[in-house]
């Protein structure tokens, strides 16, 4: 069962991950042609249901990607209904506690380490008959670190058993920190914040992924020391990229 992160992951390599909130296996199809290491298909605040997410797994299956998805919230039956659609990571927003993170790599994790019900119609398919056997060490679980409280809690967070990593999101951990609610931090509070979380995933042993806007605020944080960073979204570079040649035609 091929998993480009983790084939990356294993040499000690970063990665940078794709987001898609536009409900399109077509956008999908061009994304996975870009040379991303990963994409993410976002059903929290994208515009993605659980139908066509799977629609743009399919449109993806051709390229080396690592498919991923960020769920609503924690809840088991979205997350297992990705991991059987074919998603070989999950991304859960607001994981605020060490329970929190248990129960999300639970979901995860079928029998005996976990409570993921069995039924990998399409993962099944995609990654043939050795997936049962291979998706417990293989499955991708990052847990979104974006709260005052789990900034408290996140050297337990980071020490759960089977976690793969944590993935902070800088728009969510600004606003409950007081601050700006953006990506691309540089409030003092918030940056020491982030180095906080990434300093007790590498104590852990665990990866640390962020999202971030602008390609040289992504380029800071793999120097920094990230292992997965996440670049803008689909519909912000579809805007940004109408907008500045319209620009450029009305001048």
């Amino acid at each position: 069962m091929q998993n480009k992160l983790r084939a990356l992951w294993k040499d000690n390599a970063s990665a940078v991950n794709a987001w898609l909130g536009i409900p399109s296996p077509v956008t999908a199809e061009i994304v996975s042609r870009q040379g991303f290491d990963s994409i993410t298909v976002d059903l929290q605040h994208g515009i993605n249901d659980y139908a066509s997410a799977v629609a743009m797994f399919q449109a993806m299956s051709a390229g080396d990607a690592t498919v991923m998805a960020r769920v609503p919230w924690l809840e088991p039956g979205i997350i297992m209904k990705l991991l059987d659609a074919g998603a070989l990571g999950i991304i859960c927003p607001m994981i605020n506690t060490a329970a929190d993170a248990e129960q999300f790599v639970r979901y995860c994790r079928y029998a005996p380490d976990g409570d993921r019900s069995f039924g990998p119609v399409r993962a099944g398919m995609l990654h043939g008959p050795a997936y049962v056997k291979e998706a417990n060490s293989s499955i991708i679980s990052l847990a979104m670190v974006e709260t005052a409280q789990a900034l408290a809690e996140v050297a337990n967070i980071a020490k759960t058993p089977g976690l793969t990593g944590v993935y902070i999101g800088p728009s969510d951990l600004g606003l409950s920190l007081g601050y700006e609610a953006k990506l691309d931090q540089t409030e003092p509070v918030v940056v020491d914040a982030i180095k906080r979380i990434l300093e007790a995933a590498k104590t852990a042993g665990i990866k640390a992924g962020i999202h971030c806007l602008a390609p040289a605020y992504a380029r800071d944080m793999l120097e920094l020391g990230f292992d997965l960073v996440t670049m803008g979204t689909d519909i912000r570079l579809f805007t940004a990229a109408y907008g500045d040649a319209m620009r450029e035609l009305r001048a």
